[in-house]
């Protein structure tokens, strides 16, 4: 499964200059993990967030959010943000920010 490399350009962009930040190939898309942990990635042409289990039910209420189910059976700590979520510079921004603020509240792998 191909990812979107033009919204992975504009994530490395915006992650450059954090510690702890990987990339690495996952779920069939590329992942930014931070400390070893998970925080964001994408998937075909969508952000993928993972944001534990109140995030993702938060985020679930704003739009163009819907469910990580990749696997056929939705994921509780991670959500999708569909393109039009995402088209804005301090959109991606934001939704990265919440991903990484939840990677940095788990404990260093």
């Amino acid at each position: 499964m191909p990812y979107e490399e033009a919204l992975a350009d504009r994530m490395r962009t915006l992650l450059k200059r954090r510690r702890g930040v990987e990339e690495r190939k996952m779920f069939g898309g590329l992942a930014f993990l931070v400390n070893g942990h998970m925080a964001c990635g994408v998937q075909q042409d969508c952000l993928v967030l993972r944001l534990g289990n109140n995030g993702a039910a938060r985020a679930l209420r704003e739009p163009h959010t819907r469910p990580m189910d990749f696997t056929g059976k939705p994921i509780q700590s991670m959500v999708y943000i569909d393109p039009a979520g995402c088209a804005g510079d301090e959109e991606l921004a934001s939704w990265v920010n919440r991903a990484i603020r939840f990677a940095r509240s788990l404990p260093p792998k």
